[in-house]
């Protein structure tokens, strides 16, 4: 059941906006197993607009982030992307559909170098080259095109698996906590980064994240999960931080 702030009560649902919606998850069920972890969860996001998915370690972040992209298998509901029901497809082929992921940890190919790593992300495109608009984005990524990806800081590699993922051209990209392993300084400049790739190009981004002042600076739109459900869910505008703050308490 999905609680509001008074303060996001009056607020109209994402599906109530005018415009199609760039990704719709309807009553989302997941498991690993027999063990369900998802239960039944309604997320609606607008074209253009970045989400927060807050919340503590175990609460189901991950899980969303892996079910979205077919990692972790659908047990019942849908996920669409611009209209187009994605739920049974495979990973390649939502990427295809428009998803992209930059997983937690951010699984770069250590041994490969920076150009081939952005490459990799290609295949959907059948481009060949690295569109020059990602080095421009990321200036660092081209000093270091022929450095291997291994051989990064943290905040670089980071840096590189979000060219990667924007090099399949999606329509939402989906990032599961993206500021982990990053020193403070980067974090801002990665907040800076993800609203310039969403005026840029478009993109709707669902960020997965527990840093709160990172979530805060991004988000157009917060949403809390705790054991599998959306418990919390507020406009930026509208959001009090000390009840997120003490979701994401221990």
């Amino acid at each position: 059941m999905l609680q509001t702030s008074s303060a996001s009560a009056t607020l109209p649902p994402a599906h109530a906006l005018g415009t199609q919606l760039m990704l719709a998850i309807r009553d989302l069920h997941s498991a690993y197993g027999q063990s369900e972890v998802l239960h039944g969860l309604d997320i609606s996001i607008a074209p253009g607009e970045i989400v927060a998915v807050m919340g503590r370690n175990g609460m189901g972040k991950t899980t969303l982030m892996k079910t979205l992209m077919g990692i972790v298998p659908v047990k019942s509901g849908t996920i669409t992307v611009d209209g187009r029901d994605i739920t049974a497809l495979k990973s390649h082929q939502r990427v295809a559909g428009g998803l992209a992921y930059v997983p937690q940890g951010r699984m770069i190919f250590s041994a490969m170098t920076v150009q081939e790593n952005i490459e990799t992300g290609l295949t959907v495109t059948k481009e060949r080259k690295v569109p020059q608009d990602l080095y421009t984005m990321f200036p660092v990524l081209l000093e270091m095109k022929a450095r291997r990806g291994g051989n990064l800081s943290g905040g670089q590699q980071q840096q590189l698996a979000i060219a990667r993922a924007l090099a399949s051209r999606p329509k939402v990209l989906l990032l599961d906590e993206p500021t982990e392993g990053i020193q403070p300084s980067i974090i801002r400049e990665m907040g800076r980064t993800l609203k310039k790739i969403r005026d840029e190009r478009g993109l709707s981004i669902v960020v997965s994240e527990q840093v709160l002042s990172f979530a805060l600076d991004v988000a157009d739109r917060v949403l809390v999960i705790e054991n599998g459900n959306i418990v919390h869910e507020a406009m930026r505008a509208d959001i009090d931080e000390a009840q997120v703050a003490r979701f994401l308490s221990v």
